[in-house]
């Protein structure tokens, strides 16, 4: 199994990486309901300063390939998908049982095209992840995505599907390790909850904890069984600043990164870390979080870059757009271009935020207290657990569109956002689909099954040790993970 990336160097930082990054233009049109703290639009604003900074011609601008049924079962229960993709608005008052159930409603409201959002959120972080198995980018960035809450078996926290869990699973088929770092307020419990018995999977997560939602992410929470010192939780206190954060974050990944030796990192940059968060009570500024980024991307590991949490939604893009320079290695300057949603950054019009003069209640012997038992807690740990080599699964083909294949080498001219929209019929400010299968997607779908049964054997004997030990994997692996559409799989950019 490879353990490293495929085109980056072992130099200095500064060297230029393959970044692939995956957008929907209709993303921005889903809508949680009013009032909703949770805004997709944020995504789409963030797209319009990357398009007027003039990032994205740094980039293989994708649309992500919508996850399928079976692409989410990979993690989540049957029942629950099923459930996802029937319900509706309309419908919801029949169903009021299944919807206490899967803790769908209040937090987590059913609104129009539910399901078609979980299908690009999810499929644009799988599809990062097979890109970077593939050896296709360096750096993989789906900001749609990184909704850390989603359990086998219900919503919690904002989130309907773990798409993170999913992209773990896809990066396992190519990696004995993993690493996940989650750097959003909140704890990223339902990643750990998914690998706290394995050891091919390391969590790391520094959140607000203390009668904060979700409750979990005690210092004292390790792991289990094989898993036992693979879950790290790093509980923060309000009003954290920039240096306070980094004097735990830098020693404690840089211990990780010497220990466990991960072939691929998923790094979830949950904005609502950020000083001024409507939801959130830490102080980091823009480039103290954007910090985070550059400390992962200086090991020279294939990394996946994704959103999650963020609720004052200037910032979210600020912050954001800022961290894709990050990946890409260009330094966007702070005076912000003019676009369409300019009016939203004042009255600065500036890229960066200056952190407020709240309290930082994170007392100096505290942080040197909870780095001193996470790092006693990592010297426990057998360096660069092993798995039993063994044949794998194919790898997936995951066949997006890519924005840029309509005009070969032509990239995007950066003006507007607007303009793949023009190219499909936008949808309503409330997007109203029904997704089902069609016969003839089920028709499409027989010889894909006739060829995966024909590895059905060597992916079970491959994921059996993390079957066992996580009891993650309700449905056999028996296909590929996402359809194989052999004629529009992407060949390496020359």
């Amino acid at each position: 199994m490879d353990s490293g990336g495929n085109s980056l160097p072992s130099g200095a930082d500064g060297v230029k990486r393959k970044v692939s990054y995956f957008y929907d233009p209709e993303v921005g049109n889903y809508y949680y309901g009013q009032g909703h703290p949770m805004k997709p639009h944020r995504i789409r604003m963030t797209h319009a300063l990357l398009a007027h900074y003039g990032l994205l011609q740094h980039m293989q601008v994708l649309k992500p390939f919508p996850a399928r049924d079976r692409d989410l079962c990979r993690f989540h229960a049957d029942d629950y998908v099923s459930f996802l993709r029937s319900i509706t608005p309309e419908t919801q008052q029949d169903q009021l049982r299944q919807l206490k159930r899967f803790n769908v409603g209040e937090d987590c409201p059913v609104f129009d095209g539910l399901y078609s959002f979980c299908q690009t959120y999810a499929g644009g972080s799988v599809g990062g992840s097979v890109k970077l198995n593939h050896g296709l980018c360096d750096i993989a960035v789906n900001w749609a995505g990184g909704l850390h809450h989603a359990k086998k078996c219900e919503a919690s926290g904002f989130c309907y599907v773990n798409d993170i869990v999913l992209a773990i699973l896809e990066l396992l088929k190519k990696h004995e390790r993993v690493l996940y770092v989650d750097i959003d307020i909140h704890h990223g419990d339902g990643v750990e909850e998914a690998f706290y018995t394995t050891d091919r999977v390391m969590t790391v997560s520094f959140h607000k904890f203390g009668d904060y939602f979700p409750g979990t992410g005690d210092v004292r929470d390790i792991g289990y069984g094989k898993g036992k010192y693979y879950s790290l939780n790093v509980p923060l206190d309000d009003g954290i600043d920039d240096e306070s954060y980094h004097c735990l974050f830098k020693p404690i990944i840089g211990k990780v990164m010497e220990v466990f030796r991960p072939g691929a990192v998923v790094l979830q940059c949950g904005a609502d870390s950020l000083s001024g968060d409507r939801l959130g009570c830490f102080n980091l500024s823009i480039k103290g979080h954007a910090e985070c980024v550059r400390f992962m991307r200086s090991f020279n590991v294939p990394l996946l870059l994704l959103g999650g949490g963020g609720y004052t939604i200037r910032n979210v893009a600020r912050c954001w757009c800022y961290e894709t320079g990050v990946a890409l290695g260009v330094e966007v300057d702070d005076k912000m271009p003019q676009h369409e949603y300019y009016e939203y950054f004042g009255p600065d019009y500036t890229l960066h935020v200056a952190p407020s003069n709240m309290e930082n209640k994170n007392s100096r012997q505290l942080l040197d207290d909870i780095r001193a038992m996470l790092l006693e807690n990592l010297s426990k740990l057998q360096h660069a657990p092993s798995v039993q080599f063994q044949e794998r699964p194919p790898d997936t083909e995951l066949p997006e569109a890519d924005e840029d294949q309509d005009d070969g080498d032509k990239r995007w001219d950066g003006h507007s956002d607007m303009e793949v929209d023009d190219e499909r019929k936008p949808l309503s400010s409330r997007v109203k689909r029904e997704v089902e299968l069609e016969p003839k997607d089920l028709e499409g779908q027989k010889g894909n099954e006739e060829n995966a049964r024909d590895f059905n054997t060597v992916a079970d004997e491959m994921l059996e040790e993390l079957r066992s030990a996580l009891d993650i994997f309700d449905v056999p692996v028996d296909e590929p993970s996402v359809k194989i559409e052999q004629e529009n799989v992407y060949k390496p950019a020359n």
